[in-house]
């Protein structure tokens, strides 16, 4: 929090009497309970007002990590989506070449098939003119 007008007007009445007070106390004069108590609230004033910065302090720390854990999340959330991007290129790839694997298989197949059938065709011609003989 910063300091206020009212802040100010408050150490300018307790101003002279602490000043008051500390030249008793150095005289080694005796202080009354209002001296102490004046005392008590000067103390008090800069207690809180030390609080007051360290609460800044923590309120700016605490804004700054918020934005830091913000700039993260917005990182994981592009990770992420780099993570989609490549399974889908992944999973695109693979159907391609399942594709191209099961056509050069069948492809092969067939090409065995023919052969396999020529040579039957052939083992046949060349049994029934062995027959012949």
């Amino acid at each position: 929090m910063d300091k206020t007008k009212v802040d100010d007007m408050l150490l300018e009445m307790i101003e002279p009497k602490i000043q008051e007070i500390n030249k008793k106390f150095s005289n080694k004069g005796s202080l009354t309970q209002d001296d102490i108590n004046t005392l008590l609230l000067k103390s008090q004033y800069n207690h809180i007002n030390h609080l007051d910065l360290k609460l800044n302090e923590v309120t700016e720390s605490v804004v700054k990590l918020e934005q830091k854990f913000i700039n993260l999340e917005r990182r994981f959330e592009n990770l992420e989506q780099k993570f989609t991007n490549l399974e889908q290129k992944v999973t695109s790839e693979l159907k391609t070449f399942e594709q191209k694997m099961e056509a050069t298989i069948n492809d092969a197949l067939n090409k065995n098939m023919t052969k396999l059938i020529m040579i039957m065709g052939a083992f046949i011609a060349l049994f029934k003119i062995i027959d012949k003989f």
